[in-house]
């Protein structure tokens, strides 16, 4: 603790330095300044013409050390199952990879339609994504190897549903996909996440002109760097005004001052330098709510598709407003995040598996362990509130 004798010394330094960086404040809110006079209302529309779909793969993780297995399942909005597997750290990546086809090298899952249609080749998961390791590099030192790399397979899956369901699904109605999270990777190797985002937007005029049916697509982030870094500022310029929902895009050259690769905020627009290989949408800040008060959220919109942000947006608004826990955020996303997402009895049910497959493989003398170690695993100190 200090020493009561520091704290005016230790305030006195805090605010000489908050002076010095107050030009920082004043730089933020000269951004907000430019950006200000870009600001619109957002019109709602009718939520009963766009069929609001969204997909989450949750974050469901078992264990019972030394196991770990990550439960990856991709749900939408309607609860319906898009994607199933179950995977741990030391599974072998090329029976993986291969688990993706069927035997006459059709693909068998929405991973490896997306591959193969991206022209992943080798169709392999290390060839797909530099963070999955080679199932040479588990066999030969699993030990060794990221565990981190079971995060981003399923990350991957999810991209695959959304790219799946979007080239290869009918559409009877005008539809929204929201992703929870933004419309840019840094998991895809090389080029591939450039050609993810040609054959959606190829996929999307295909569907219009064959069928007349618009498919909307947009990423809404839980957390975003642009957002924390200039809230205050935007507080300050008073960027969204009370009375109605509202919404601007944010400059490439803006977003470029936030994050630190520079090649997170290049997009498709980009004609000189390197390729936009992460980005695949342009970012708007936009509150749903029509208080000063009310939440921003960063909203990624496929780039091909930004001269439509009114109208994508205004159907989002029609889900935002019966947000529910979370208000004014679309009611689409908590509700595949509530299916995506195993507790309670069934976490209880899968955990139980987990013992049973573990008893089953052990030696007939040893299988009352795992009843025992039940057990030592429990919380006995959680007694003590019963």
């Amino acid at each position: 603790m200090f020493d009561p004798k520091e704290i005016p010394e230790l305030k006195a330094k805090i605010q000489e330095r908050a002076r010095e960086d107050f030009k920082i404040l004043e730089e933020l809110r000269e951004d907000m300044r430019k950006i200000k006079h870009d600001v619109r209302v957002i019109k709602p529309r009718s939520a009963t013409a766009v069929s609001l779909v969204a997909s989450d793969g949750g974050n469901n993780s078992i264990v019972f050390d030394p196991f770990f297995l990550q439960l990856v399942r991709v749900v939408d909005s309607y609860g319906k199952k898009l994607f199933l597997d179950v995977i741990t750290p030391t599974t072998d990546t090329d029976e993986l990879s291969a688990a993706q086809f069927n035997e006459d090298g059709s693909p068998r899952t929405a991973l490896g339609y997306m591959m193969k249609d991206i022209g992943v080749k080798p169709l392999t998961l290390n060839q797909l994504s530099h963070m999955i390791p080679t199932g040479k590099e588990i066999r030969e030192k699993f030990s060794g190897v990221n565990t981190s790399w079971v995060q981003v397979y399923r990350d991957l899956c999810e991209w695959a549903v959304l790219y799946e369901r979007i080239c290869n699904h009918q559409f009877a109605t005008d539809t929204l996909i929201v992703r929870d999270g933004q419309l840019r990777s840094k998991l895809f190797r090389g080029e591939y996440f450039i050609r993810f985002r040609e054959n959606i937007e190829k996929r999307i005029k295909e569907i219009y002109e064959r069928d007349r049916r618009k498919v909307y697509l947009v990423g809404i982030a839980k957390r975003s760097k642009v957002i924390s870094r200039y809230q205050l500022a935007m507080m300050l310029e008073n960027v969204f005004p009370d009375g109605e929902p509202r919404y601007v895009r944010v400059p490439r050259d803006l977003e470029k001052k936030v994050y630190i690769w520079s090649e997170y905020a290049r997009g498709a627009e980009t004609t000189e330098g390197e390729a936009p290989k992460f980005v695949a949408g342009d970012m708007y800040l936009v509150r749903f709510g029509k208080r000063s008060g009310d939440p921003i959220w960063a909203v990624d919109i496929l780039s091909s598709q930004t001269d439509q942000a009114q109208e994508i947006l205004g159907y989002l608004l029609s889900d935002a407003i019966d947000g529910f826990p979370v208000p004014l955020y679309p009611r689409c996303l908590q509700k595949a995040h509530e299916h995506a997402q195993v507790v309670g009895f069934d976490l209880d049910i899968l955990q139980d598996q987990i013992y049973g497959s573990v008893k089953e493989a052990l030696k007939k003398e040893h299988k009352d362990h795992i009843l025992e170690m039940t057990r030592l695993t429990l919380d006995v100190s959680a007694r003590r509130y019963e």
